[in-house]
């Protein structure tokens, strides 16, 4: 913006101003002389005018002209400035007598059709003005007052013409004067505007540049003349601030060269220091090498014996015991297991502190974890006689993309904490959510307990690493104090938050949020609860929440329920005759209470056959001594929905709403899939034929260009790294000369850090899946790039059965269903082994059932996926360690990449987890010898699928 010099505020505020000022008074005072002049003459043309009309009534009412002519002569002389001409006219408009013969009567004459004015009025022309007055005879005799007041008699009237040149002149005058008097004032205002200007605006203007000068490091600048005023006492100021700023100069310039000469002795004072730094900081990364090395060390040594006392402890308490040595293996069992999660424990706060722990983003259902998290806590509530409750809020959705083992392992720790610090009352867990929509969702999990809570100084400390609110030498509970700060952290990672309300002596409520994906595809079966639509059930439960989410669960079910929380409402609602068809029997399984449950199952029975109890144990004898006694099933609490519902309808009933048909058929399309490795090109090859009819496959890119150059496909599945040609090089040659350049292309890898992501679709990819590919990971990408209605199931779909025949209700209430009258059959749930909550980080080296689920299922094809990892380890193992010999980093991220997606199908969890570690870490920049913890733990498990794959192997062959 420009900026207003101070010439130029001289002037608008010296001249402007007062031309402005001057502009206005004239005008002001011109407009109103003119005004008055205008008045004036109109006054004094009515004082001429209407003292001659009342004069020539009497000489026009007798017509003497002479007279009046006189008469108006004499005006018309006494006023000869300003009057033109005075005429007289009869009644009747016509002219009687002029003052002036050569005048125009006419413009003075009334127009034809006006009547005779009143009163004296004006007719401004241009050059004139025309006052007319009426002759009123005022001796004229009236007939009424009405008349005298309203209709004077009027006999003729006068008009006098005004000449208007002369006030025009005195008033064009006024405004000449007045104006020459503003231009005078502005000019003086000028004249002294610029002597301002030469007084002050030069020399400042000169002082300004000569600043200038000084600033730009010309310090000799000076500032000369004599100057007026203060001028000059700020010129002597400039001038001085010159001198000393040249002076100061000089000094610093001294100053300079000497520190100058002090760096230099510095920076050989700091080239010794940098290398004594250099020797300390390999010194430290030789101890944090060596600390490193310790931790992989102790690991490898004790969970290798613990997993076998573990074991075989396990296999121990199979066998035939004395209740004492029972007793005594179980507390071994729980103190291997505690050792064990402590190693857990210290091994992921390390690789948190290190930022080494990854979140992974796979489909699952969230009731399921939380059902399978409570399966390994319910155990340990129910030995300390303890109510564990869940409730999960029935809006939420279930079919979710996220991390479930980090989610459920943060549900363990402040679950485990609440069962630990509580010795009696309640454990209740409820999930609830804080934000949803199409694509995420927000979850919030609150785990609340009736135990010793604590106080302000243990709340300071309840997040700090190795810090527990029990400090005391004589410890009553056991941990390492990292459960909760290793909770914070995996929260935090899975952009949620931690927190919690406590009180001494009164319980405490921690939560945790965490956010994940909606999966808009089901994963697993849906409970099929039709056949319990509008049935009664007469629900007992003492405690408030248990009672409460139960309630949820069958209301939603769309059940009648009537709960009672008091033996006296249930024997209540029994004598009122309702007809129910079931009775959930939610009660304690102390001694004391055992008999009274027993006597209440007994007065049930001829009401409501159908009675379900809900305990407090998972002992199989205890349930069994139950249904002995005439119950129809024995939950173990929580109760969860599959549980209630596998309960409530006999076995045979139990359906599942399976995904529609439309998803077992074929999608008529051809796919070409590309892949490096032939054993995972060959299960993404039996994988793909389970969704579409035809798969082409590729060994590498440049096979895959020729295909696309010869036929057209529907979707290409693109593995990165391979020899020949790479999948970004192939897709790029695919996109611009083949007949595929619009078909979508998705990018397939073992492993590929967040950035990389977007790095492939920025390259062209349109999506982006990981291995292990799955049933349900190809489902989301045909669902996305394929048709819609082939997977999502239809809301009105019903269970067919094979002979059309609806499941009666007496064969619900008695079990007596059979498999022909449904097509979906359920197996009875097998029964739960005691297992605590440490089994959670147990080792395993083989997972034949997740093996099955990484190849749909294909027993023989998982046979075959292990045997060749199996063959391919040893070379693997060996190569490896050549490159780490050797510390060829390139050719180490091109082996733990071919392995990553070596393990993804074959069941290998451990081994396949510590790889994929690997590979993120030497992606992400990490050297060799950064990773030796690592490498430790890698090999550990490789050795372990060498020793454990041809047993197992075996043992499936023989099968």
């Amino acid at each position: 913006m420009h900026k207003i010099s101070l010439k130029d505020w001289v002037v608008l505020l010296t001249i402007i101003p007062t031309t402005l000022i001057g502009l206005g008074i004239a005008g002001y005072f011109s407009y109103s002389r003119y005004v008055e002049l205008e008045e004036f003459l109109t006054l004094r043309s009515q004082s001429i005018i209407e003292p001659i009309a009342i004069a020539s009534a009497e000489p026009i009412i007798n017509k003497d002209r002479e007279k009046l002519r006189h008469l108006i002569g004499f005006a018309h002389r006494s006023h000869a400035n300003i009057v033109k001409s005075i005429a007289v006219f009869t009644k009747d408009n016509q002219i009687f007598v002029t003052s002036a013969y050569h005048g125009d009567t006419n413009v003075m004459r009334i127009k034809a059709g006006k009547n005779i004015p009143q009163n004296t009025s004006l007719e401004q022309l241009d050059k004139y003005l025309i006052f007319r007055t009426p002759i009123i005879d005022e001796n004229h005799q009236v007939k009424n007052i009405e008349e005298l007041k309203g209709n004077p008699t009027i006999v003729g009237y006068i008009a006098m013409q005004i000449d208007r040149d002369k006030i025009r002149y005195k008033q064009q005058s006024q405004f000449l004067i007045a104006f020459s008097i503003v231009i005078f004032g502005s000019l003086l205002s000028a004249i002294f505007a610029f002597q301002l200007i030469k007084n002050v605006t030069r020399p400042v203007t000169s002082m300004v540049n000569a600043v200038d000068r000084i600033r730009e490091g010309k310090l000799e600048s000076r500032v000369s003349g004599q100057l007026i005023g203060e001028l000059n006492f700020l010129k002597n100021g400039i001038n001085a601030m010159a001198q000393s700023l040249g002076d100061y100069h000089d000094e610093m310039q001294r100053s300079i060269d000497q520190a100058t000469i002090d760096l230099r002795e510095s920076l050989e004072q700091f080239e010794i220091q940098n290398v004594e730094l250099d020797i300390s900081k390999r010194k430290a990364q030789d101890a944090n090498r060596v600390k490193s090395e310790f931790l992989a060390n102790m690991s490898h040594e004790l969970r290798t014996p613990l997993n076998g006392v573990i074991g075989f402890t396990r296999q121990v308490l199979k066998t035939p015991l004395s209740e004492t040595q029972r007793d005594y293996l179980q507390t071994i069992e729980r103190s291997a297991n505690s050792l064990l999660a402590i190693i857990n424990d210290i091994l992921d706060f390390s690789k948190l502190d290190a930022d080494k722990m990854i979140i992974e983003n796979i489909p699952f259902s969230l009731r399921d974890s939380v059902e399978e998290t409570l399966t390994l806590l319910a155990p340990i509530a129910h030995q300390k006689n303890l109510e564990l409750s869940l409730r999960i809020a029935q809006q939420l959705p279930d079919f979710l993309i996220g991390d479930a083992m980090r989610i459920k392992q943060v549900i363990i720790n402040l679950a485990n904490n609440a069962i630990k610090f509580t010795e009696k009352g309640l454990v209740s867990i409820d999930i609830d959510s804080e934000h949803i929509d199409e694509k995420l969702a927000v979850f919030k999990i609150t785990v609340t307990d009736t135990g010793i809570g604590m106080n302000s100084e243990q709340q300071k400390s309840i997040f700090e690493a190795f810090g527990q609110a029990d400090k005391s030498i004589t410890r009553l509970y056991g941990g390492t104090g990292l459960g909760l700060v290793i909770s914070q952290r995996l929260a935090r990672e899975m952009h949620g938050d931690i927190g919690f309300i406590t009180e001494e002596n009164r319980g405490s409520t921690f939560w945790f949020s965490f956010q994940c994906e909606v999966n808009p595809l089901p994963m697993t079966s849906m409970l099929n609860t039709k056949a319990l639509v509008d049935k009664n059930i007469l629900y007992y439960e003492p405690i408030t929440h248990s009672r409460m989410a139960t309630s949820e669960i069958l209301a939603n079910w769309k059940m009648k329920v009537t709960p009672v929380n008091s033996l006296e409402q249930f024997s209540n609602a029994l004598a009122q005759g309702n007809n129910y068809d079931f009775a959930l029997i939610g009660h304690d399984v102390s001694p004391s209470a055992l008999t009274d449950l027993k006597k209440l199952i007994a007065s049930v029975k001829p009401q409501i056959p159908a009675i379900h109890l809900a305990i407090n144990s998972n002992s199989p004898n205890l349930q069994e001594a139950l249904i002995a006694n005439g119950a129809i099933s024995c939950l173990s609490k929580p109760i969860t929905p599959s549980r209630l519902c596998k309960a409530l309808l006999p076995q045979p009933a139990l359906g599942v709403k399976l995904l529609p048909e439309a998803a077992s058929k074929k999608i008529p399309i051809k796919v070409l899939a590309v892949d490096d490795n032939d054993a995972n090109l060959k299960l993404i090859k039996a994988l793909l034929l389970e969704q579409v009819s035809e798969v082409i496959t590729a060994s590498n890119g440049q096979e895959a260009v020729t295909l696309c150059q010869n036929e057209k496909f529907a979707l290409i599945f693109m593995d990165i790294q391979m020899p020949v040609m790479d999948g970004v090089t192939a897709l790029k040659a695919i996109r611009s000369n083949t007949f595929n350049e619009d078909t979508a292309i998705i990018a397939v890898t073992a492993h590929a850090l967040s950035s990389e992501k977007e790095k492939l679709l920025v390259e062209g990819f349109d999506s982006y899946i990981t291995k292990p590919l799955d049933e349900t990971m190809l489902r989301h990408t045909l669902y996305e790039y394929g048709n819609l209605e082939l997977f999502a199931p239809r809301a009105d779909e019903e269970i067919a059965t094979s002979a059309d025949k609806p499941v009666q209700e007496s064969d619900i209430q008695t079990g007596t269903a059979t498999n022909s009258e449904v097509i979906d059959v359920i197996s009875p749930e097998p029964v739960q082994e005691e297992i605590t909550p440490y089994d959670f980080g147990s080792i395993e080296v083989i997972n034949w059932s997740l093996a099955l689920q990484r190849t749909g299922n294909n027993s023989e094809l998982a046979k075959e996926m292990l045997d060749g990892l199996l063959q391919s380890l040893p070379e693997t193992k060996v190569n490896i360690e050549y490159a780490l010999n050797n510390r060829d980093t390139e050719r180490l991220k091109t082996l733990i990449h071919k392995l990553n997606g070596a393990c993804c199908y074959t069941g290998v969890p451990n081994l396949g987890k510590i790889t994929h570690q690997i590979e993120t870490a030497l992606k992400s920049g990490e050297s060799a010898e950064a990773l030796e913890p690592e490498f430790f733990e890698f090999f550990e498990h490789l050795d372990k699928v060498l020793h454990q794959a041809p047993q197992t192997l075996k043992i499936l062959s023989e099968s």
